[in-house]
């Protein structure tokens, strides 16, 4: 759920240690691998707001000159799609990511996005919210994880054996929703396609 699942399964994680804020991990010195330091209180990778959180830049032909924006949330998938947007390119790959037609100016944007962008918005903050590792399933799936890594018993890890079944089973169920909606927005992007009116498909 949280993690890239490679073609190589000897490379996809089985486990993953999500430390708190006050810890920090390192390979090195071998006898020193979790460290508490008060003046180092972040971790690269990990899942606190002050790692997870960075600010994005963009600036130039076709984007609206609005200053700074708290509110459009997006991550590094959606780049890649923003500047095919803008600059009028395409090509065969499916994106992960979305066009930021929030920060464009309007007559930048794709003719397919502009006339039904609230619907194209709708559909995208959907798809953050199931498939992106920080926003609320990902999110959602880790404390439940936690909880039951919590909950159990050295006797007992059924709580954790139940909990996990369940994330596999989100996950597939998650999967199985993004391959429908990922070429939707690909499609209302960059081959001419019409947002359909969309509501959340998740709750």
């Amino acid at each position: 759920m949280l993690h890239m699942m490679t073609k190589d399964p000897l490379r996809n994680p089985t486990f993953a240690m999500f430390a708190n804020a006050d810890y920090f991990f390192s390979n090195f010195p071998a006898d020193a691998s979790v460290i508490e330091n008060s003046g180092f209180a972040w971790d690269h990778g990990d899942f606190q707001n002050e790692i997870a959180q960075t600010w994005l830049g963009i600036a130039g032909p076709g984007v609206a000159a609005r200053g700074r924006d708290n509110t459009t949330w997006s991550d590094h998938v959606d780049i890649r799609p923003t500047i095919l947007a803008l600059t009028g390119l395409r090509d065969s790959y499916t994106h992960d990511g979305r066009v930021l037609v929030e920060v464009l100016d309007p007559a930048a944007i794709p003719s397919s996005l502009a006339t039904s962008s609230n619907a194209y918005i709708s559909l995208a903050t959907a798809f953050k919210q199931i498939n992106a590792a920080f926003q609320t399933l990902g999110e959602s799936t880790l404390k439940i994880s936690t909880i039951a890594l919590k909950g159990g018993s050295a006797q007992d890890d059924s709580a954790y054996t139940a909990a996990e079944a369940l994330i596999n089973s989100l996950t597939s169920q998650r999967d199985a929703l993004v391959a429908q909606m990922k070429p939707l927005l690909n499609g209302a992007a960059f081959k001419g396609f019409r947002s359909a009116t969309v509501s959340s498909p998740v709750s």
